[in-house]
């Protein structure tokens, strides 16, 4: 519920339409058959525009979908290598290793010994210098290599963007992603919405109406 009793008005188009009252404004975006959607209530007056409310909030809905959809988190993964480790191993845990960096994720690369291969941790770090050598394309050495228990590990940082995964054409016929051409116009997906109950005189100073708060009221 928008409690000020003037309001910047905005219409349906973008165009600005002046400070007016609320309850005017209101009437106004009845008339056109659309709402009163508070979408800057910070503002000195706040700013209210004239919109299909149905349509607001299925767009600011289609947008978080979107925003969530293309979010990857990176995630942590680890390569473990053997002090005897061949060369045909240790190549394969390097390509899986570019094959993580690329997807934008880090990497820890650890080496585990076991018995009296602890007493040797040179072999283990010069295993390690070796791995970060031939990875350093794809990845930064985020720290140096460092003996803790039984094993010894460096943790590696992605130099490329996390991918993200577009819905399959499958996913698209099922109705599972909406594609372009069924997006409806744009508007602020980030405004605070409120629907106006009219004041049939300026109302009293209230909370300000908490953000993705939506409220309807009717003109009596």
């Amino acid at each position: 519920m928008i409690r000020v009793f003037d309001v910047r008005v905005v219409d349906e188009d973008g165009s600005q339409l002046g400070v007016m009252r609320t309850a005017d404004a209101l009437r106004l975006a009845q008339e056109r058959g659309l709402d009163l959607v508070e979408v800057a209530p910070l503002a000195s007056p706040p700013v209210a525009r004239i919109l299909d409310f149905g349509q607001y909030k299925y767009e600011l809905t289609k947008r978080e979908k979107e925003a969530k959809r293309r979010q990857r988190s990176v995630t942590f993964k680890e390569v473990r290598l053997k002090p005897k480790i061949g060369i045909g191993d240790f190549d394969t845990k390097v390509r899986r290793a570019i094959e993580f960096l690329e997807e934008g994720d880090r990497v820890k690369v650890s080496v585990q010994f076991r018995g009296r291969e602890l007493t040797h941790p040179q072999i283990g770090r010069d295993l390690l210098d070796k791995f970060a050598e031939q990875i350093k394309e794809h990845g930064v050495v985020e720290r140096l290599p460092l003996l803790e228990g039984k094993s010894m590990h460096i943790s590696v940082a992605s130099v490329h963007k996390p991918k993200t995964h577009e819905p399959t054409p499958a996913a698209i016929a099922k109705g599972h992603a909406r594609t372009d051409e069924d997006a409806v116009p744009a508007v602020d997906a980030e405004a605070t919405t409120a629907s106006v109950e009219t004041p049939d005189s300026p109302a009293a100073p209230g909370p300000e109406p908490e953000d993705g708060a939506a409220s309807t009221g009717k003109v009596n």
